[in-house]
């Protein structure tokens, strides 16, 4: 590997130190519905994604809520030395995208079959934490 692959691998090791991810995959629900629901949280804090998620009527909020207490596991798995309340835990991203599709066949008139796709998705959450150094640069830009 050249130097510069390995810099370049290096700051990205560096930038996703404070970064966890989980992954929900095959999902058997509409990427269209499961979008709605990740829209509400993105960009939130992470308690109050999990409030949103878990006074959500919407069906689905169910599993983004367990995808993620699985990426706010996973984020305390990587830094156990630091409180979550200290970390300021925000949700940076959420990915929500079309997985496999089961095509069946519904008897239609005179012969007929009409084609129904039973879609499924792909879940991913990002979880960053604000360090107090961000914290000032952002308050400073404001």
């Amino acid at each position: 590997m050249g130097a510069r692959k390995r810099i370049a691998a290096e700051e990205r090791k560096q930038q996703n130190e404070n970064v966890a991810r989980a992954v929900l995959a095959n999902c058997p629900t509409s990427p269209r519905k499961m979008r709605l629901v990740a829209e509400l949280i993105r960009g939130q804090e992470v308690n109050r994604a999990l409030d949103i998620l878990r006074y959500s009527k919407k069906e689905p909020s169910g599993k983004v809520e367990k995808v993620l207490l699985s990426a706010i596991a996973n984020w305390q798995r990587k830094n156990e030395d630091v409180r979550i309340e200290q970390a300021n835990l925000f949700v940076k991203d959420v990915h929500v995208d079309v997985g496999r599709m089961l095509k069946r066949l519904r008897p239609a008139p005179q012969g007929r079959g009409h084609r129904i796709r039973k879609r499924s998705n792909h879940v991913t959450i990002i979880l960053d934490s604000l360090n107090k150094n961000q914290v000032k640069t952002e308050s400073q830009t404001k």
